[in-house]
């Protein structure tokens, strides 16, 4: 393990006077604040996925607005560590990783905390379940947030089953997939999708019924899937995806669906992509899964009915508890909303009481 030039310096949090600790390990920024009421204790906190075409890089990440995402935690007393990870895109098992080495830095350089928990949003959010689920005896408690918490496949493969049915059902929109997983396809119009959609409202309320999804939002979806579906394939070296045996159903008429739809095999080599930190629901510690009650991206049967199904079979149900707002939209918080979970989590570990389930 290498590390960068660090910088250990005086700068402005709101409302207080912090440290900030900046620099790389292994090539991943990382940045900790500690406040100057600083109570000895730390939260880890794992960012969400961010494009790869997104302007700025890694760097972009770590800025005084990037720091109030984690406001609630530092008015808490509580020191955080972020990694930037190696790599923008799909980068779990980087975030993972880059997460570990960062946490082990901290506790090297100001030594081991009173405690330490783990926290998260979307991508992040399966960051830290598959932190506490590998290296879960630093933790006393995990909060992921409208987490990436089913299993890798299963969630990524759904942005190719939405937008290979929109494809079937508004043909001459999009570009075959095929093209999209070879990189070969161009950018789709979202003026195009959007124009498709207005002229049968009907038929795309049916694929965002079926997707959990409000039809306002389907052209933000399918244009996000479009970008998730490129990334990934690029990463695996080709389309990791398989709907050849996939039976889509639950649309105005499933039979012309599936006759329409275009079929993908996996490409050779591409089996294992999503082998590492697979999601297992085996979890140690408690854990409060903090969701909205409505999420376009990711719907409450992946970031909740499939990790519980998994923490059930594992027989660890003790160990987690979901509480959800009344918010609507991906990982629509307030602050005040995400410090009352933090803090219903932190009394939890104190007490060993685990907190009901259900509206925040």
């Amino acid at each position: 393990m290498t590390f960068g030039l660090l910088m250990l310096l005086a700068t402005a949090v709101p409302g207080q006077e912090a440290r900030i600790d900046t620099g790389r390990i292994d090539g991943a920024m990382f940045r900790i604040i500690i406040p100057a009421n600083w109570n000895n204790n730390l939260v880890m906190y794992a960012h969400g996925y961010e494009m790869p075409t997104m302007s700025g890089g890694p760097a972009a990440f770590h800025n005084a607005r990037s720091d109030m995402s984690v406001k609630p935690f530092l008015d808490r007393g509580f020191a955080v560590a972020r990694s930037a990870y190696r790599k923008r895109g799909w980068a779990l098992v980087e975030g993972v990783d880059d997460t570990e080495a960062l946490r082990a830095y901290f506790f090297s350089k100001f030594g081991k905390p009173d405690t330490c928990y783990i926290t998260g949003h979307s991508m992040g959010g399966g960051i830290t379940l598959a932190t506490i689920e590998n290296y879960g005896k630093y933790y006393l408690g995990a909060m992921p947030m409208c987490p990436l918490s089913s299993h890798p496949y299963l969630q990524t493969k759904m942005a190719l089953d939405i937008n290979a049915v929109f494809t079937a059902m508004f043909p001459g929109i999009l570009p075959p997939l095929a093209d999209v997983t070879s990189g070969k396809a161009q950018s789709i119009s979202f003026p195009a999708v959007q124009s498709a959609i207005a002229n049968d409202t009907t038929l795309a309320a049916a694929i965002a019924r079926r997707y959990e999804l409000k039809p306002k939002d389907l052209p933000m979806v399918i244009m996000f899937n479009d970008g998730v579906i490129r990334d990934i394939s690029q990463q695996a070296g080709g389309n990791p995806f398989d709907n050849t045996n996939t039976l889509y159903a639950g649309f105005p008429d499933d039979l012309e669906v599936n006759l329409k739809v275009e079929r993908l095999q996996a490409s050779p080599g591409t089996e294992n992509f999503f082998d590492k930190y697979d999601r297992t629901g085996n979890i140690d510690c408690p854990t409060l899964l903090l969701h909205t009650i409505y999420d376009q991206l990711i719907p409450a049967s992946m970031a909740v009915v499939s990790f519980d199904n998994m923490v059930h079979e594992k027989g660890k149900q003790s160990n987690l508890t979901v509480v959800y707002t009344n918010g609507e939209g991906h990982c629509n918080f307030t602050p005040e909303e995400t410090g009352k979970a933090f803090d219903l989590l932190r009394k939890w570990v104190k007490s060993g009481t685990k907190p009901k389930p259900g509206i925040l």
